[in-house]
């Protein structure tokens, strides 16, 4: 119990590591364009806000801007006729797919534990 009480402690410092880490990918829409990005090398804004279902361009704006800001997303400036911008995942942000993966999965999982809640209810409503 010591151990477990230690280990909220620390969740809690400034010093732990799993608390740093989620300021950084926290809120509602950083881990979704990571996703997103994930699974192309690059994309432009307008592709990304279309793969983002109600992410409002102030929110893509921000959530990019602080994703770029702590090194995750690397925003490149395509000089052509017309000029555009594109975003692609740095090396040190690719190093979270393993565990986004994971969480995808995990995710998969609780969906479908759900869905079966639902239909057993629906079942059980109906009869």
């Amino acid at each position: 119990m010591p151990e477990e009480q230690e280990k909220i402690k620390s969740v809690h410092s400034k010093k732990c590591a799993v608390a740093h880490a989620l300021e950084i990918i926290g809120g509602k829409w950083r881990l979704p364009i990571i996703w997103e990005l994930s699974a192309k090398e690059s994309m432009r804004y307008n592709e990304l806000k279309r793969h983002l279902d109600g992410i409002t361009n102030i929110m893509l704006t921000r959530a990019l801007n602080g994703l770029e800001k702590n090194g995750l997303v690397l925003r490149t400036e395509i000089c052509q006729i017309p000029p555009h911008v594109e975003y692609s995942l740095t090396e040190s942000c690719k190093q979270l797919l393993p565990a986004l993966e994971i969480i995808n999965e995990w995710g998969k999982g609780r969906m479908l534990d759900a869905a079966c809640r639902d239909s057993a209810e629906n079942k059980n409503t109906n009869s």
